[in-house]
């Protein structure tokens, strides 16, 4: 899963950074609100973590604008703000769940858990410029049209929607998608890939599945592509 913590307290955050990639998410921490609305609107995160007392721009503020720009996002505020109001205030602003300083990173984690798996509904559709597949009955679409994939070709193509803006290594792919007990090398990820690109018509200059050199594969945010588009047209 994809995390965002917003806390201006380097120590704190670099804990919760180190605890909860320890879980296997990928985790992003700023310093500031106005950052970590940025951050929010271009990585899309599972969940976030959020930290009222910010500089530059509040975290009740920030969390209002989240909540504008993403009604489905989770989002959790951690204060030290021991006021009922305070909770209140940011229930109703948005928030699904509010954490009280000093806390448990167990007690933590586990809230973590709860509200990935509440809002694990609204990642059955996943889209990225005109590419869309449906988690839930496994079918995918280009520009409205059905495009038929193989259970591996489609579980490649899910893992790069999934962590659309990062790069994945192929060695990442090989052990999602084929398992650790796979006895197949990397060089499967290629063959795949290719076998993706021809199914899904994607074609450079524009080509939504992009090679990273030396790295691996990513899919861009949708605001990327349409500017490679753009600039191809």
């Amino acid at each position: 899963m994809r995390l965002l913590i917003a806390e201006d307290d380097r120590a704190l955050g670099l804990f919760l950074q180190h605890g909860l990639e320890g879980d296997g998410n990928r985790v992003r921490v700023v310093r500031d609100g106005a950052e970590a609305v940025e951050a929010f609107k271009a990585e899309i995160p599972d969940l976030t973590i959020l930290d009222l007392n910010l500089p530059k721009k509040d975290g009740e503020c920030a969390l209002g604008e989240m909540r504008m720009f993403d009604a489905e996002a989770a989002l959790l505020v951690l204060t030290g703000r021991q006021e009922l109001e305070t909770r209140v205030r940011c229930l109703e602003r948005g928030a699904d769940d509010v954490m009280l300083k000093p806390f448990s990173f167990a007690e933590l984690r586990a809230r973590c858990r709860v509200l990935l798996r509440r809002k694990s509904d609204v990642k059955m559709l996943l889209r990225t410029f005109d590419i869309e597949i449906n988690r839930m009955d496994r079918s995918v679409k280009r520009s409205g049209q059905s495009v038929a994939l193989t259970n591996t070709e489609f579980s490649l193509l899910e893992q790069l929607m999934l962590n659309r803006g990062h790069c994945v290594s192929r060695s990442e792919l090989l052990h999602t998608v084929w398992k650790p007990e796979s006895a197949q090398t990397t060089n499967i990820v290629d063959v795949y890939v290719n076998y993706l690109r021809r199914k899904l018509h994607d074609r450079p200059p524009a080509s939504v599945i992009q090679t990273v050199r030396g790295s691996g594969y990513m899919i861009p945010l949708a605001m990327e592509t349409e500017a490679r588009l753009s600039a191809a047209d």
